[in-house]
């Protein structure tokens, strides 16, 4: 695979949770390789943030989870640029729930969020990406093969994303539709205080998580992004159903 990238040219790309962290990094690399970019997510400032670092980026403010949400999502793509090649499922919320704690609305919610509603945007794009031979790339995490205490759940949701990316490529292999997965380690985003913690507790865990990383550090979101990007560019013809683990190390622990 080459290090230009330029299969990308034009093609259209929808990037889901792209308001901040690895969604923003992801939606800017992507119209740094010359794709057209809708970015999605619940909160608009940011996404408009988003939008102006980049002109090839364009910003639709959707909850994901709601009704019609998907078909949305699909339909704006296609308004603005004729096609749909690639769906990046990055939105997803972490919660810390032990399992002592476990309360039914919270879990509700988070399979909402990191398993159903990644569901329904691949159906929803499905048909074009099978006009495109396109691509899904879902993120995933370094927990969704590794325990987690006291994240059960949301762990769990990570291990349908990657279990849903292998069959995903399997069903669609003939259409020619690749489906891979990226697993990020502790990266530097607002997930850890979205879950609730404080900014103490929020500095305590990323220590803690620096120090069990074999090279020393917590994750830019820009690593993390370099690899989406690749594995959704029309270069990586022969790479389907694949998790790639970019966490510096930690799954070896």
């Amino acid at each position: 695979m080459t290090d230009q990238l330029s299969g990308l040219l034009d093609h259209v790309a929808v990037v889901t949770g792209a308001g901040s962290g690895i969604g923003r990094a992801t939606a800017l690399a992507f119209a740094a390789a010359g794709a057209h970019v809708l970015a999605v997510g619940r909160r608009a400032e940011p996404l408009r943030q988003t939008a102006g670092f980049h002109p090839r980026v364009a910003a639709l403010s959707a909850d994901i989870t709601a009704d019609g949400a998907a078909q949305q999502v699909a339909e704006e793509a296609i308004r603005r640029w004729g096609r749909l090649d690639v769906l990046i499922n990055n939105a997803g919320a972490v919660a810390m729930m032990p399992l002592a704690e476990t309360d039914a609305t919270r879990l509700n919610d988070m399979l909402a969020l990191n398993v159903t509603a990644p569901s329904l945007l691949a159906r929803a794009t499905l048909p074009h990406l099978r006009a495109a031979r396109g691509s899904i790339v879902n993120i995933s995490s370094t927990y969704g093969h590794r325990p987690l205490p006291g994240a059960a759940h949301y762990a769990a949701t990570k291990a349908a994303i990657e279990q849903l990316t292998r069959s995903w490529a399997l069903e669609l292999a003939a259409d020619g539709v690749r489906v891979n997965a990226v697993a990020p380690g502790p990266t530097e985003s607002e997930a850890l205080a979205a879950a609730g913690l404080s900014e103490a507790e929020v500095e305590r865990v990323k220590q803690e998580e620096a120090a069990g990383i074999p090279l020393g550090r917590r994750g830019t979101p820009e690593e993390v992004a370099a690899w989406i990007v690749r594995l959704a560019d029309p270069a990586a013809t022969w790479i389907t159903g694949q998790v790639l683990t970019v966490d510096g190390g930690l799954e070896l622990t």
